[in-house]
């Protein structure tokens, strides 16, 4: 890809890339010159900003106004609605399924409902293998007129190579932590701590944005911050309950099983249930309660990974302040914890706590039960400090 200088119009739209300016001026000089690729392939590690981008460039596609942001249609694609932006992801365990293949080849023939593009955003390209990359490669060969690819993958090398000849490669850097940290605070308005609170907990800036929007996802971090500030005092039972309180904090309480009365739902929930009963059979109700079960133990586990998250993040700056590293720490709102257990530690003590959570992080992904690993690494973080 080259990034020559070129003498381009602004694309409001394409501002959302903040934290890839060379990536910015590359589209930007492309939409405002008309002469946008028939199909892009958006590479880099998670967090970079290839999703963000590949719904600026469809915005700037689909707009009437040439990506103004603000209208309707763009509003549209940002909410996912828009009837000629098309994303897809992979519904198979490790792969894209070929009737999600087949569904967007036959609707890329069909011409475009309200714009004059239509734009298809294939996430996770690289698991395009077989069968369904090779129908979709004939389509990118020869595509529909007023038809968009834009493939998004990690890495070039783990897409198909033929797939890979037919795009316009666009790699994303890796962020550096103060861009980072500019991206979440121009897209949330937060100070800098608290954008570095995020990020040091969540990984990469678009989910730096959802933690700063979700009350419980901030309530977690504080209970894990607690029930560090209380170790060294803590007996085995008081662990116990500090385990619990995050686990709660991560997913409340279940309901009784027991039948519950339609009248205490609300009203969308009696819809819901209503519907599910009229137009599901015994066995599409079971399959569906299975999916919903799976989903809950996804976020469950997802929930636990950012609560020991935010322990990592708490013990690297007692790290820090056990070494008496000159830096401000991550957990600024609660420096007094940071000291107060950097006071009665050692760095290898620490180091040892650390490596606790690392342990509980691994079992979390080899199918421990999340609130049992969450109590042996506070067990085993208490022995450590």
């Amino acid at each position: 890809m080259a990034f020559g200088v070129q003498h381009t119009h602004e694309v409001p739209a394409l501002d959302q890339i903040v934290a890839q300016p060379r990536v910015k001026r590359f589209l930007t000089a492309a939409v405002s010159s008309g002469h946008t690729s028939h199909a892009y392939l958006f590479v880099g590690a998670p967090g970079v900003g290839k999703t963000v981008a590949a719904q600026a460039l469809a915005q700037s596609l689909v707009c009437p106004h040439g990506g103004d942001a603000h209208c309707d249609d763009c509003i549209r694609v940002a909410h996912r609605t828009h009837p000629d932006v098309h994303w897809y992801s992979p519904a198979g365990v490790s792969d894209y399924l070929a009737g999600q293949v087949r569904e967007l080849i036959d609707d890329a023939q069909l011409t475009p409902v309200r714009a004059k593009t239509k734009v298809y955003i294939i996430q996770r390209a690289d698991m395009l293998r077989g069968t369904s990359a090779n129908a979709l490669l004939k389509t990118i060969e020869e595509p529909p007129a007023q038809v968009v690819f834009i493939l998004i993958a990690r890495t070039v090398d783990n897409v198909l190579p033929t797939l890979v000849s037919r795009c316009q490669t666009v790699p994303f850097s890796v962020l550096s932590s103060q861009a980072g940290v500019r991206a979440v605070e121009l897209a949330t308005g937060v100070g800098d701590y608290r954008a570095q609170i995020a990020l040091a907990i969540t990984g990469t800036p678009q989910q730096a944005e959802q933690y700063l929007l979700s009350a419980t996802r901030q309530e977690i971090r504080a209970q894990v911050i607690r029930a560090f500030s209380e170790l060294a005092h803590a007996d085995s039972w008081d662990i116990l309950q500090a385990a619990q309180r995050i686990t709660y904090a991560i997913t409340p309480p279940k309901k009784s099983k027991k039948k519950v009365d339609t009248a205490q739902l609300s009203a969308e929930e009696q819809q819901e249930a209503a519907l599910v009963e009229q137009y599901l059979s015994k066995k599409a109700q079971s399959e569906l309660e299975a999916i919903k079960k799976r989903e809950a133990t996804a976020r469950d586990r997802s929930g636990m990974i950012e609560a020991l998250a935010a322990a990592k993040s708490l013990l690297r700056d007692v790290l820090m302040y056990c070494e008496q590293v000159d830096v401000a720490p991550v957990n600024a709102d609660h420096s007094d914890v940071i000291q107060r257990i950097g006071a009665h530690t050692t760095t290898a003590g620490v180091i040892r706590a650390l490596e606790a959570v690392d342990v509980a992080i691994a079992d979390i992904n080899h199918n421990v039960t999340p609130q049992l690993a969450l109590e042996v690494m506070l067990l085993s973080a208490k022995e450590a400090l």
